[in-house]
């Protein structure tokens, strides 16, 4: 079914948002192209400065070392919603071809062991999100470069906290779709 005259087609595979929660999921990955983007921008400058002019950006080790963890956990979720994790889903497929039931009950099974996964992490990562905040963490060299590091935790905390939320969310749809067929 092509979409309405006027209206933008859907890019196949990506859910539009539907709600809040959705808006959220897409505006983390959002931020975390756009910071991809700045990433490369800073790094391409860097290279420019020290090929050409014999000066280098200062930080810019740093800034990608604590960029990544940022854009990982910013977009994590959107992977999840899209089905877009590296996983082997082969034996999901073929039990679905034989046993639909069983295949949707096993993958609610599989998104609730991942929600309990990002449940124990973002358990362990609030801890150190509170000490970074008290204790002023930062990376880099006083003098030369230093970033602070609390900023780039409270993404961490955030999206594994989303990413939690929509594994338990996909499992439910997952068991009603078991019910359903």
């Amino acid at each position: 079914m092509s979409p309405a005259p006027g209206t933008p087609a859907a890019t196949p595979g990506v859910k539009a948002p539907r709600t809040i929660f959705g808006a959220l999921i897409v505006g983390m990955n959002a931020l975390g192209s756009t910071w991809i983007l700045l990433l490369i921008l800073l790094v391409t400058s860097d290279a420019i400065g020290r090929s050409f002019f014999a000066h280098p950006i200062a930080g810019v080790p740093e800034m990608v070392q604590i960029s990544i963890v940022g854009i990982v956990f910013s977009q994590l979720a959107d992977a999840i919603r899209n089905d877009k994790l590296t996983r082997s889903d082969s034996f999901l497929a073929w039990l679905g071809q034989r046993a639909p039931r069983k295949r949707h009950r096993l993958e609610a099974v599989f998104l609730l062991l991942g929600a309990l996964y990002m449940g124990l992490a973002v358990w362990g990562s609030v801890p150190l999100l509170v000490e970074a905040i008290e204790r002023n963490s930062y990376l880099g060299n006083q003098g030369v470069f230093t970033v602070i590091v609390w900023p780039v935790k409270a993404i961490t905390v955030l999206g594994l906290s989303v990413c939690l939320i929509e594994c338990v969310r996909q499992a439910l749809r997952a068991w009603r779709c078991a019910s359903e067929d």
